[in-house]
Parts: structure tokens; C-alpha cells; sequence
């Protein structure tokens, strides 16, 4: 009876492999019939049919990150290259994007803004919400959610930024004492868990306090998996990616987050239900002032003049909370790491600070606190060029696309093909960054960006499908890295070239942020 149920599987095993084997045929014939002769000017690396360049991928993470470094330098830059390369991984063709110039037409387009299958495996953890969707029900959620993003809604968010990133300077003072220095980065990432755990959802989790926290090792566990999915093409056999146990490991950090979210989402709902009359919904009940709202009671609010549902909502907030705590937190521990090798732009920072606290050093930065603090957000900004927190700007095309060629005027991208365009590699673009590989805050200054290609500084993308919450990332990273170097003069550890990021769905840290705390006052 085992023999015949075992025969049974192995027969329906085949058959799938075999389906499997036969959509990826026809993909690729009907790629290979768009990709034009056109295409094929650009420079790449050897493909092979059906697995394309994926032999040659280093397994290795950050062995990986110098090979695509090396195929941008060897084939992006060449005198016949327009700034983008061509790389296949397994039958899917890719158009790398390297340059601002390659990269203005496809970010500037009212049309191309369509995500591409490679974001299939985010949409099974997020949904699709503002990050994943497209055409009218992209459209539709970007008018809904704008008005949450202005500035004045905002500024209400200034006390948590301040509150917890004067918490977590507390919790640094204890652990760093010792002089081997501290890994910095758990430490921001919990901060940035709190952060937008109360201004998203409106609850606490105490993460800085409880610091085993379930969700955060989650979403970096679910992060690392979806990206080995992307390069790996092996991985897209479902069969295979199962077998490995990445599925079922995906599957149970995927429930686990979206279970968190809905608990939330049902307690809220309750609790507004308890509150009464809809109307009065972020009005304090006993004062009649109003309440500082957050993200989601914003969405329930306007659950009654929208078609959202429960779970339309559960989709908008899980991408914020991905986006709104992995992206902040990657962007301020770099930008601490590089200032901790830059004494002499530390100094500035501390001088900037001083300037605006003065001796009043246990005061929360406020909102004109933030708006003084010039030099600290060039120094974000610099951070950014170099370690952009999103590594990759991925689209499917929904119309042909030109983009200019040196010698031979444009090259054509057929509707159907997926771009990538690459901040990273624009933004250290020697044409337009004086010190394009060093960090160097003045790239910034006014005179400078005034007279730069505004596409070669795109961290927050650019276009229509810009990051809604840019203005809030720069605000709760500012408010937060000003609390921490009020009280300390940081050293890093380990200085660049070492310390390579990895890209995943985030350019993250490959390991630990080792970085030593002087302190500068008295806590």
C-alpha cells in the first residue's frame, strides 16, 4: 500500500514539475519574442536558456552584492552603454538601471507604474496596498491615504519620535560602558518597532523594553527569505521552495504578522465601538480635546466615506509598518555608522545640537527643534545616496519605453519587460557627487543640489510612485539620531570599506553595527 501512495506522489510530483517546466517555456518564448533587437544593445553577463546568468550568482549575500557591483562597472559604463545593463535570472529578462538619465523616463511615467511579478511573494505577506498595487486601485489608495502624510498630521507624531528616542538613549547609556563598544543596530530597530507600532496602529508594544520581540525577528526572517525567492529561480517551483523549508517557514512568519496587525485592527474597532457616536471618534471623551490619531484610526475613520475593509486596511497598515520601521531604522543606523568614521562631521552635528538645546539637555526635541537641525539631515540625506534603505525600483512596463543612448540615440524596452532602476548606483554617479564613494554631507548643500540632475538622488523614488512616507522617515530619523548624539560622540568599529550592506527588501547591515558610546552629558 506505502509503494503505491509513494508511486501516487512521485507521479503527481512529475506532473506538477512538468506544468511548471511547460509555463516557463512559454514564458520564455514570449519573452524572448519582446525582447528586441534593441534590447539586445545593451551589455550583460552570459545567460544560458532557461536559468540565464543564475549559475554565476554568488550564494554568498555580500559576495553577492560586489559581483553585481562589478557587472554595473563592466557593462553599465562601457562607451557603447546607455547606463543600464541586461541581466537575466532564470527566463525572465531584467533591465538594470544604473544612471539618472536611464533612470528619468521610467520614474517620471504617469503609466509604467505597474509592479512587477518579482513583488508576488510580498503581496502574499502585505497584500496589496499602496506598495504592491497598481492602475486604478493604486490610484484610488494614493488619494485615500495622501491626507494622512501631511505635514500637520505629522507634526502630531513629533512627541513619539522624541519620547521613545529619548527612551532608547536611556537604554544605550546602560549597556555602553564597555569598551569593546555595543552592536547599535537591535537597539534602533526596536526604537523604530515602538515608533511605528504607536503612530500606525496607536499601541504599545514595549519593544525597547521586552527586547525579544517576535515580530521585528519576523520580518527580517520573511525579508531574507523573499529575497533568496528572487535571485534563486530554482526557489519558484513551489515543490522546491517547500521542500527546502522556506515555504513552510514563510508561510507560519507571514501568519504571524498579519495575525498581529488583524488583533490590532479588531481592538481598535472595538474600542470606537465603545467611544459611541462616530462622530465624536478622536475627541477625548472626558476633555473634549482632541486626541493624537493614529494611521489606522485615521483609516477606520474613513471607513465610512471609503470602500475599505477590514482587510483593504489590514493591507495599508502592515505596509507601513514594513516600511515605516525597516526602512527608518536601516537609514539611521548607516547614518550613524558613517558619522561615526567622520569626527569632523560628527563635530558639526554636535555643535548643530548644542546650538538648538544649549545646556537644556533633557528637553524632547520639538517640532522647531527638528527644523534647525540642517546639518544633521544632510548628513541623513548623504547616508542615503550611499546606502540607500531601498536598494531596488522594480516595474513591469505597460507601454514601450526609450531611454537615450550615447551614440545610437535611444534604446527601445518593450511593454511586458520588467525594469529595475538602482538608486545606489545613481546616486554615486561622478558626474553629478564631487566625492562620489565617500561620505560627504556638503554634497547637499544648496548651491549643489540646485545645480544637480534631480534623478541622481532618488531614495525615496521618484515620480508618481514616490514614498508617501518620506517626510515622515526624515522627521522620525532626525528626531531620533539628534537624541543620541545630544548625549554621545560615537566610533565605529569597523569602518568602510568593511561593514557592506546586503540588499534584501531592505540594503540592511550584513552583521552587527559594533560602535563605541563616549558620553558628551550626564544623563
Amino acid at each position: 500500500m506505502s509503494s503505491v501512495v509513494l508511486v501516487a506522489f512521485a507521479v503527481v510530483i512529475i506532473g506538477y514539475l512538468f506544468s511548471q517546466f511547460y509555463k516557463t517555456l512559454k514564458e520564455l518564448v514570449r519573452l524572448n519574442r519582446i525582447c528586441n533587437k534593441e534590447f539586445k544593445k545593451l551589455n550583460g553577463p552570459p545567460a544560458l536558456p532557461l536559468i540565464g546568468s543564475a549559475h554565476l550568482f554568488e550564494w554568498d549575500n555580500q559576495k553577492f552584492t560586489y559581483q553585481i557591483e562589478g557587472w554595473g562597472r563592466s557593462y553599465g559604463v562601457a562607451p557603447d552603454s546607455c547606463g543600464a545593463i541586461k541581466l537575466w535570472i532564470g527566463p525572465v529578462p531584467l533591465a538594470i538601471l544604473l544612471s539618472p538619465e536611464a533612470l528619468r523616463p521610467l520614474l517620471e511615467s504617469t503609466e509604467n507604474i505597474t509592479k512587477p511579478e518579482q513583488y508576488n511573494k510580498i503581496t502574499e505577506w502585505i497584500g496589496s496596498g499602496l506598495l504592491t498595487s497598481t492602475n486604478e486601485k493604486w490610484r484610488s489608495r494614493r488619494k485615500i491615504l495622501t491626507p494622512t502624510f501631511h505635514f500637520t498630521v505629522l507634526q502630531k507624531y513629533q512627541e513619539v519620535f522624541a519620547r521613545q528616542g529619548m527612551l532608547m538613549v536611556s537604554l544605550i547609556a546602560r549597556a555602553s560602558a564597555t569598551p569593546e563598544g555595543i552592536d547599535i543596530f537591535p537597539y534602533i530597530k526596536r526604537c523604530a518597532l515602538d515608533i511605528i507600532c504607536e503612530t500606525a496602529m496607536g499601541t504599545t508594544v514595549n519593544a525597547q523594553i521586552c527586547s525579544n520581540n517576535a515580530y521585528v525577528d519576523a520580518v527580517q526572517r520573511i525579508s531574507e527569505i523573499i529575497w533568496n525567492h528572487e535571485r534563486l529561480p530554482w526557489l519558484w517551483l513551489k515543490p522546491i521552495f517547500y521542500l527546502s523549508g522556506l515555504g513552510f517557514e514563510f508561510d507560519r512568519k507571514v501568519k504571524l504578522t498579519n495575525d498581529f496587525t488583524r488583533k490590532v485592527i479588531a481592538d481598535k474597532k472595538k474600542e470606537i465601538e465603545d467611544h459611541g457616536d462616530p462622530e465624536t471618534f478622536g475627541v477625548d471623551p472626558d476633555t473634549g480635546a482632541p486626541k493624537k490619531m493614529a494611521f489606522l484610526d485615521m483609516l477606520l475613520k474613513m471607513q465610512t466615506q471609503n470602500t475599505l475593509s477590514d482587510e483593504d486596511i489590514r493591507e495599508e497598515v502592515d505596509t507601513f509598518m514594513f516600511e515605516g520601521h525597516d526602512t527608518t531604522a536601516s537609514g539611521m543606523v548607516f547614518t550613524l555608522w558613517w558619522l561615526g568614521q567622520y569626527p569632523e562631521y560628527q563635530a558639526k552635528v554636535h555643535e548643530e545640537l548644542d546650538e538648538i538645546f544649549g545646556d537644556d539637555y533633557l528637553r524632547p526635541p520639538s517640532n522647531d527643534d527638528v527644523k534647525r537641525m540642517v546639518y544633521l539631515e544632510k548628513c541623513i540625506k548623504e547616508a542615503l545616496r550611499l546606502f540607500p534603505s531601498v536598494p531596488f525600483i522594480a516595474r513591469r512596463l505597460s507601454q514601450d519605453m526609450f531611454i537615450p543612448h550615447a551614440t545610437q540615440g535611444s534604446v527601445r524596452l518593450p511593454a511586458g519587460m520588467t525594469v529595475v532602476g538602482v538608486p545606489l548606483a545613481a546616486g554615486r554617479d561622478a558626474r553629478y557627487f564631487e566625492r562620489p564613494e565617500d561620505f560627504f554631507p556638503e554634497h547637499f548643500d544648496a548651491e549643489r543640489v540646485a545645480k544637480r540632475e534631480p534623478y541622481a538622488y532618488v531614495p525615496f523614488s521618484a515620480g508618481p510612485r514616490n514614498c508617501i512616507g518620506q517626510k515622515f522617515a526624515i522627521l522620525e530619523e532626525k528626531t531620533v539620531l539628534s537624541c543620541i548624539f545630544r548625549w554621545f560622540q560615537v566610533e565605529s568599529v569597523e569602518k568602510w570599506p568593511k561593514g557592506r550592506p546586503v540588499p534584501e527588501l531592505i540594503l540592511r547591515p550584513a552583521g552587527k553595527v559594533v560602535v563605541k558610546m563616549r558620553r558628551r552629558q550626564k544623563l
